[in-house]
């Protein structure tokens, strides 16, 4: 679970957090944002930046050195190689990980089918993980995320290594799950891509382990003239 200790009104709340490894220098120096409300919301920045130090600390795989993290949702991380959490060879039986354990047999297979019409996949529940494209699979994943109930997506730049039809399918896919009523998700992205900044509700520059203020993703891209590239890292 994230570190949390009290509650919140807000969806998340990241206050002066701290965070580093003894041997190198700090990964974020007082770092703080809030999300006010459902809908996706993007963090840009270079390598080395901290953001996907920061969505291993709202998912609680690390804990913070100082400060807090307050959330009432369940937080989901999708990694920007989806092979790295595809477990099982199936798309069905990989989401049946995800699923309760109470479901029987006839409830997850309708589930299952569910999820996956969800995110574009329908039909495929039989069909082997490793005949999938990139950008399947990465759909997937974010059909896995939905089987465990999350109710924050935390994705760290989960189209660094598709094509760009690819790209724009799983950025519509999660643009349409932030939208959708009832019950919209919130997700966190982490990009260095500026072109997605124009599908956010909310846009931060994220530098040297602080995230700046939202802005409109227009507005941001306009603040800068030219990102470092590259991928990973953060």
């Amino acid at each position: 679970m994230p570190a949390s200790t009290s509650g919140s009104e807000l969806p998340l709340v990241v206050a002066g957090v701290d965070f580093g490894w003894s041997h190198e220098r700090p990964m974020l120096r007082g770092c703080s944002l809030e999300i006010s409300r459902p809908g996706l919301w993007m963090l840009v920045g270079s390598n080395g930046s901290g953001k996907s130090t920061l969505l291993r600390l709202i998912a609680g795989l690390m804990s913070p050195v100082r400060g807090c993290i307050n959330t009432a949702l369940r937080p989901a991380l999708v990694f920007q190689n989806p092979d790295h959490q595809l477990l099982m060879p199936t798309c069905g039986t990989d989401l049946r990980l995800g699923l309760p354990l109470a479901l029987n047999h006839r409830q997850a297979a309708d589930r299952e089918e569910a999820l996956l019409q969800q995110v574009g996949l329908q039909g495929m529940a039989h069909r082997p993980i490793h005949t999938l494209s990139g950008g399947q699979k990465q759909r997937l994943a974010i059909a896995g995320a939905l089987a465990a109930e999350a109710t924050l997506l935390l994705l760290d730049e989960p189209t660094a290594l598709l094509d760009p039809d690819s790209q724009a399918d799983v950025l519509a896919l999660i643009r349409a799950l932030c939208d959708r009523q009832p019950n919209p998700l919130t997700a966190l992205w982490v990009t260095h891509r500026l072109e997605e900044l124009a599908h956010a509700d909310g846009a931060a520059r994220m530098e040297r382990g602080r995230v700046g203020h939202w802005h409109d993703g227009a507005e941001l891209v306009r603040s800068f003239s030219l990102l470092p590239t590259g991928r990973g890292g953060g």
